[in-house]
């Protein structure tokens, strides 16, 4: 070691260290898990009491990783798992047949697979025209298929970097394979997660879906409507899906929410009218440092 070296060298052995020093030998018994080193012992870290302790390494360990990679601003884009790209939804409804539960079925999936190219157009949009700034944006989904998939391709065939942020299901959800790979990220609680889709994010993209995709778009409005986070663009993908499935008039005219808590978010139908309310929201122009 260097003289220069010997006044950085480290005090104690790093934690990776230990933990890879083989047991001591010589011993008379089994290494019983009271022994392990604690943050090496996986059933002491699962236990109940260790719940705290779990709910930290998951919102550390995505933090962290982002930081490496200089992720700094993100578009969540938001969607139901079960919408189609179009070429799988056209063999759908040729092969449904002449069976007319199968064949309605089909045909509206169909219809919905239009908000699965518009997801990918947008992300391809995103990932092009923000690559040239100096603080680039990037796409992070739920990492699964439909609609999360679409995002996540987008951005991929756009040749750039985006972020899945996957959840363990009882029907395990796998990630698609359009995420950049070591940004593909795996959650056990909702609420951590849920944390990791805002804590970077400049706007959300919320295109049609179902309880998942309700309880991400109201979290986040609530968040907005009560100052718990800062105003960012909140676009709703297809105004005559989200105005027939809410009501947002009742709940103004009720006093549900108040005057104006219905400008918190905007309705777009293309991936273009999409960009173009951002444009207006940022300065986007290639160089900027960062987002204001």
């Amino acid at each position: 070691m260097s003289k220069r070296n010997k006044l950085t060298a480290r005090n104690f052995p790093s934690a990776q260290e230990e933990a890879h020093k083989p047991a001591p030998a010589g011993s008379a018994f089994e290494e019983p898990s009271a022994y392990r080193l604690a943050f090496s012992d996986t059933d002491f870290l699962l236990r109940e009491e260790l719940r705290p302790v779990r709910m930290q390494l998951e919102l550390l360990k995505p933090e962290l990783l982002q930081q490496e990679q200089g992720i700094k601003s993100t578009i969540v884009i938001f969607g139901s798992a079960r919408v189609p790209d179009a070429e799988t939804a056209a063999r759908a409804v040729a092969a449904a047949g002449t069976d007319p539960v199968a064949l309605k079925r089909a045909q509206m999936q169909q219809q919905m697979s239009r908000y699965y190219e518009e997801a990918r157009r947008f992300a391809t949009i995103v990932t092009q025209v923000s690559r040239e700034r100096d603080n680039p944006i990037y796409v992070v989904t739920g990492g699964g298929p439909g609609i999360m998939e679409a995002g996540n391709r987008g951005a991929h065939e756009a040749g750039g970097k985006s972020i899945g942020l996957n959840i363990v299901l009882p029907h395990e959800q796998a990630p698609n394979r359009y995420i950049t790979p070591e940004l593909c990220f795996r959650f056990h609680y909702f609420a951590l997660r849920k944390m990791h889709f805002l804590m970077r994010s400049v706007a959300l993209a919320c295109f049609p879906g179902g309880f998942g995709t309700l309880d991400e778009l109201f979290e986040t409005l609530t968040l907005v409507q009560t100052g718990k986070c800062r105003r960012r663009p909140i676009l709703l993908f297809g105004r005559d899906f989200w105005s027939r499935l809410i009501n947002f008039e009742l709940l103004v005219e009720t006093g549900m929410i108040s005057p104006g808590d219905e400008q918190l978010f905007h309705f777009v139908e293309t991936a273009e009218e999409a960009w173009a309310l951002l444009e207006s929201e940022y300065d986007m122009n290639p160089g900027h440092a960062g987002i204001e």
